[in-house]
């Protein structure tokens, strides 16, 4: 393995520990996910380089296109929350109530 694949892989499970232990504001797990795609989006850039293929491919496109669909959906959540909850910490909210 060499140390390119080796960071990509510690970059995206760096990412997902940090949104499985540290979920105390919504903020956070918004940041952690949106490393999660980065790290996903540089491997698939890198991907045709590193097995010297000549066709490009959209892939990497479509996954930041579906990045910044979701970064501006989780702004609106945080937007929403935070006006009507008072703050953007994760145990104020309660799936149950509506």
């Amino acid at each position: 393995m060499s140390s390119l694949h080796l960071s990509f892989y510690s970059a995206f499970v760096l990412s997902s520990l940090g949104l499985a232990f540290h979920r105390t504001h919504l903020i956070s797990a918004l940041l952690c996910l949106e490393s999660i795609i980065l790290s996903i989006y540089v491997a698939l850039t890198i991907w045709p380089i590193q097995t010297q293929t000549s066709s490009s491919t959209i892939l990497p496109i479509l996954i930041l296109a579906f990045s910044a669909c979701e970064a501006g959906a989780g702004l609106a959540l945080l937007v929403a929350s935070t006006r009507t909850h008072g703050s953007d910490h994760l145990h104020n909210f309660n799936l149950l109530q509506c």
